[in-house]
């Protein structure tokens, strides 16, 4: 590391903020980790509540000419952005891959192109925003979408750019200016895309990135009396402490808070296929909010379901996520891989049976795990792991499927395997969740909205959706006559 840049296998990476345009140091750092061997990723400037000021005022200053720009232009600069990351695919991916130990593969494949992706669409569904005018009485109704101002987009650490710019694309599209606090376990990225959005001729102030630890810069952000909107993706006991926070001023939340989602087989499903969505909720060491980790079978095809699925996943390559060859990367972090772990050991000692895994492994790396013989009011089907464990429980009759489904205070996704279109459609129309794959898994429109129920969320995003939530819609009544004719 030479002064404040870090070279990431060959990406060299400012570890300094971005505020008002220009890199902002602090006067202490933390200690960026990479997840693959533990080595030292480089020094992160630690923000305090004086580089929030900064943002909030640097973005707070930006806002109205940014906010008069037409819409042309700011979708002509998202694209723009977009054109930038793709030039920089490898470079993100590799350093992504280092900061938080996802698979390069997938993140060159498909994480990055969906980065890009998300400017792009957003910058094009901003110029076809509309809605048709309608009367009321021979008066004309009108509705616009007015950018709101500030936001405060607080990210997670398991998809770090593709979660920061599915906030950050809608917002600054909108025409909001934008303070972004990446997660403090993966921060690298966040700092590549301020320099691509330079590049790319954002003004100064429009996107600011404020790295450091929620416990001591979150309030600074989110109780501040100019910011107009937060979005945060993370824990439901993050988000209490931010909706107290953002109570005081009556600040819009958008809250994305993860799940434990059901994937239920029914005995006419095609086993095989599954087997095969059942074994893909390892994907990313199980960090992924959306993953069904509660597997819910029909009990007369249980037992085959999990010879298959035991033979399936003991199939499975874990190891260095740069390897193409490689499955399953790290968990995160040593203290994430702990957390795992306790909801494992305390799951066996209570009469759960590990009929794969169960236990760690060398370095940051979880056996991908399935636990049988669990209750369902026990913690391991309660609470979101986060890690590579499943759960398997067995059903008789469909309603007892739905009441498993459903028996929890999360309702972020859930996953139905069923050969019978018409039951399909009966449980899924029970289901309590935001989104409900059917036969299939992880298949993602940004046309579409997203976002979970219960303790899974507050809101919608995607689409009109999320201008709906980035704006401040407003209604213009005219009136038919009352004109002077100045012809």
């Amino acid at each position: 590391m030479t002064d404040h840049l870090t070279t990431v296998a060959g990406v060299a990476v400012d570890t300094r903020h971005w505020i008002g345009g220009r890199r902002v140091a602090s006067a202490d750092t933390f200690t960026d980790v990479s997840p693959i061997d533990g080595s030292t990723l480089g020094e992160i400037s630690r923000g305090t509540e004086t580089e929030t000021a900064q943002a909030v005022a640097a973005a707070k200053a930006a806002f109205p000419a940014w906010a008069a720009t037409s819409r042309a232009e700011r979708a002509r600069i998202l694209h723009a952005i977009a054109d930038g990351v793709e030039k920089r695919l490898e470079d993100l991916a590799v350093v992504e891959t280092h900061d938080n130990g996802a698979l390069l593969r997938s993140h060159r494949r498909g994480v990055m192109p969906r980065v890009a992706h998300n400017f792009r669409f957003f910058a094009d569904r901003l110029l076809t925003l509309d809605h048709e005018d309608f009367e009321t009485r021979g008066h004309t109704n009108r509705v616009g979408w007015d950018p709101a101002g500030p936001c405060v987009l607080i990210t997670p650490w398991n998809a770090p750019l593709m979660l920061a710019t599915w906030k950050v694309a809608p917002a600054l599209a909108a025409g909001n200016t934008v303070v972004l606090k990446p997660a403090e376990w993966s921060p690298l990225t966040a700092s590549l895309l301020a320099d691509i959005a330079a590049a790319a001729g954002l003004p100064a102030g429009v996107l600011n990135v404020v790295q450091g630890y929620g416990a001591e810069i979150g309030d600074a952000l989110t109780s501040h009396p100019d910011v107009r909107r937060i979005s945060f993706t993370g824990s439901v006991p993050t988000a209490r402490r931010i909706a107290e926070s953002a109570a005081a001023n009556l600040t819009p939340l958008s809250l994305e808070l993860g799940g434990k989602s059901p994937l239920l087989v029914f005995a006419d499903a095609d086993l095989d296929l599954a087997v095969d969505l059942a074994v893909e909720q390892y994907d990313n060491a199980g960090q992924v909010c959306l993953a069904a980790t509660r597997l819910l079978v029909e009990e007369s095809i249980a037992e085959e379901f999990t010879r298959r699925f035991v033979e399936k996943a003991s199939g499975l390559r874990q190891g260095d996520p740069r390897d193409e060859a490689t499955d399953i990367g790290p968990t995160i972090h040593l203290r994430q891989l702990e957390k795992v772990d306790g909801f494992v050991r305390r799951a066996i000692a209570a009469g759960a049976r590990a009929v794969v895994g169960g236990h760690r492994k060398d370095g940051r790396y979880y056996a991908p795990t399935l636990l049988t013989e669990v209750a369902q009011d026990s913690e391991i089907v309660q609470e979101e792991v986060f890690g590579p464990v499943l759960t398997l429980q067995t059903f008789t009759t469909e309603e007892e499927a739905v009441r498993l489904a459903d028996d929890t205070r999360f309702g972020l996704a859930a996953t139905l395997a069923t050969g019978d279109r018409e039951r399909a459609e009966r449980v899924a129309g029970r289901l309590v969740a935001g989104t409900v794959w059917v036969n299939c898994f992880f298949v993602r429109d940004l046309r579409a909205p997203f976002g979970g129920s219960r303790h899974s969320g507050v809101g919608r995003e995607g689409g009109t959706w999320s201008f709906d939530f980035y704006c401040d819609l407003k209604n213009t009544v005219t009136a038919p006559k009352g004109w002077k004719d100045h012809g």
